[in-house]
């Protein structure tokens, strides 16, 4: 009888994560101001323990994996395919960020850190994001809405052509995906993807 399982010949450790800060470069401040005004101080405080929990369970998930040297690859968000790779990863956890100082560790123990996404899709996220600082009238906040939840799709689809065009077969990747993303329904059926941190499981 024949099995009803994929054939898989790759496997894809996925962590939906939430980011701080620090891991939005030049926009984190400004993220941080509206979320305060739209928060109130005690709720970003909760928040602020919910992420720190968070990150303390994806820190201690990393390091407990086994690192094959040359058959892990590291996919993360928001990091583009530029050539510059390892310096930006390297300034963003100087800055704090506790996603890139993770990379580093990878890269450490022999995994490969990749280029994940186009770069014409990140500057258009960053002048989208941009302008959502800004305040807007209400038809302007819908159509700002619908053109971040087309410009994410398009990311999501270009992050799995990357995964899928880099990811050879028997090696494993690791990826750190914002939770709004939702990658895996555009993934080839041989990827395998896994939730090492069952709670942060990102459904289809």
């Amino acid at each position: 009888m024949s099995s009803l399982r994929p054939p898989f010949n790759r496997t894809l450790l996925y962590f939906p994560v939430i980011h701080t800060q620090a891991d939005m470069g030049a926009l984190g401040e400004s993220l941080e101001r509206i979320k305060v005004s739209t928060l109130g101080t005690r709720r970003l405080t909760k928040n602020a323990m919910r992420v720190d929990k968070m990150w303390q369970e994806i820190e201690e998930t990393v390091e407990s994996l086994t690192i094959v040297p040359g058959k892990v690859r590291v996919y993360q968000d928001g990091l583009a395919v530029c050539g510059h790779e390892r310096q930006i990863v390297s300034d963003l956890a100087q800055a704090g960020s506790r996603n890139h100082k993770l990379l580093l560790q990878l890269e450490s123990r022999g995994a490969i850190v990749m280029g994940t996404e186009s770069p014409e899709l990140l500057v258009e996220e960053y002048r989208l994001a941009t302008t959502s600082l800004a305040s807007l009238t209400a038809s302007g906040a819908r159509r700002h809405q619908q053109a971040s939840a087309a410009l994410l799709e398009k990311r999501d689809r270009d992050i799995s052509r990357r995964i899928d065009t880099t990811l050879l077969t028997s090696e494993t990747g690791i990826l750190f995906l914002g939770m709004l993303h939702n990658v895996q329904r555009y993934l080839p059926v041989d990827i395998e993807v896994l939730y090492p941190v069952p709670w942060l499981e990102r459904r289809p």
